[in-house]
């Protein structure tokens, strides 16, 4: 009967122990289309994206996902399923991106969606229950986006959350639990984690400051005070400009055009700046007065702020300048080791073969580059050998035509004599 209850038991732990996959697309072919709907909210601003496996990859097959493809476009696309609600079990989102076109700025983040979502309409004002992924936006901006919608309103995760900025495969997971704590991992590693009461402001403060206490009019918190003991030299007081010792009144100066002329002024090397008495430990201090704290009247606890009744929905709301991003390999699930597990088996191969790939092409790359400038170079080199021989036959020509030319004639000696006897 104890061997009967123990196989019961292990068989009940064995189902207990199967995932729950509410979603899972890793495009492998073109169905996707029939599983995603592209929004027509932002007209000729929307782009769409495409299968691909992008310029470099570790599989050309495993590795497609759906693309950005066009600059400067809002991207949103959709796609359903089984409205579910992870009362009592772990929440988990997860999905990769590749930035393959070092992206400049542009979302590259996830949203869950409420089951009544309009798919044809959805844009950036629609309802969403979870939004999560990298943003990047120049060098400021690096951070993984985890914000929550709490009783309507958005609530912004208030830790930096650095995300990944290569152009590489990266793996993000979100995983909420029932006991009101959260944790993201980025390529399956620990990236931060915590309670969601700490670090978004689901709730008011527990505590507040006392509205009745108020400081003690005799507390002293200065830490230093001026040394009644000291006093300022006699000598110290000196002004900070005075006139140019070396100025000269310019000859052509006129007074009574001019005006009286007075020399410029100059920085006075002996002003030593405003006196302050030098500062001594106060005897009197009593420390930084601490406000009086009280039970928040205004708190109330909630043990379901990680619950969402009704997700029904998946999809991306993306402004990107620069296309070119692709994401693969979407999961929600209630089993964060799963996940885990799943993630693992593409992130290794994909990462391994996509920089391998990228090398390739890059030394590819190099080398025509280098071929293309020696090319230019031996080009250059060429035409300037061909205009040296002609500026040299340019200079011989002139050389010839110098030697071709006859010296003027002396005159005769004996032809000017007579000339000389006459003028004699």
């Amino acid at each position: 009967m104890k061997f009967a209850i123990a196989l019961v038991a292990l068989a009940a732990g064995a189902l207990a122990a199967e995932p729950t996959i509410y979603f899972k697309d890793e495009f492998a072919d073109s169905s996707w289309e029939d599983r995603w709907v592209h929004s027509t909210a932002k007209g000729a601003e929307a782009g769409k994206f495409k299968l691909t496996a992008g310029k470099f990859y570790g599989d050309a097959e495993k590795d497609k996902g759906i693309q950005t493809s066009t600059d400067a476009r809002f991207y949103h696309a959709s796609a359903s399923f089984d409205e579910f609600s992870n009362e009592g079990k772990s929440l988990v989102l997860q999905f990769s991106v590749k930035h393959e076109q070092s992206i400049d700025c542009g979302g590259g983040y996830i949203k869950l969606f409420p089951s009544n979502l309009d798919q044809k309409k959805f844009n950036g004002d629609s309802e969403y229950y979870v939004m999560f992924g990298p943003d990047i936006c120049g060098p400021a901006t690096k951070k993984v986006h985890v914000i929550f919608n709490y009783k309507g309103k958005n609530l912004l995760v208030k830790k930096d959350i650095r995300c990944k900025d290569d152009e590489f495969t990266h793996l993000y997971t979100l995983i909420l639990n029932p006991d009101n704590t959260y944790e993201v991992l980025i390529d399956n590693e620990r990236a931060d984690g915590g309670k969601l009461e700490d670090d978004w402001d689901f709730l008011p403060a527990k505590q507040i400051n006392d509205p009745e206490a108020k400081k003690p009019e005799d507390w002293d918190d200065r830490k230093k005070i001026d040394d009644p003991e000291d006093t300022k030299p006699e000598d110290y007081e000196k002004p900070e400009h005075i006139p140019d010792p070396d100025a000269e009144k310019p000859e052509d100066w006129d007074d009574e055009v001019d005006g009286e002329w007075e020399p410029p002024m100059i920085d006075n090397p002996e002003y030593k700046g405003e006196w302050k008495p030098r500062q001594i430990d106060n005897p009197a201090y009593k420390g930084e007065w601490v406000h009086p704290q009280i039970d928040n009247p205004d708190y109330s606890p909630d043990d379901n702020l990680y619950l969402y009744k009704d997700v029904g929905a998946v999809g991306f709301d993306l402004w990107q300048v620069k296309s070119g991003t692709i994401f693969d390999n979407i999961l929600v699930t209630d089993d964060a080791e799963y996940a885990k597990t799943f993630g693992a088996e593409h992130l290794e191969a994909t990462k391994e073969g996509e920089k391998k790939m990228k090398e390739e092409q890059d030394e590819k790359e190099r080398k025509e580059r280098e071929a293309e400038e020696a090319k230019k170079k031996a080009e250059e080199e060429a035409k300037e050998a061909e205009e040296e021989p002609e500026a040299e036959e340019g200079d011989e020509e002139t050389d010839d035509a110098e030697a071709d030319d006859p010296a003027p004639e002396e005159e005769d000696d004996e032809d000017s004599a007579p000339a000389a006897k006459d003028e004699l």
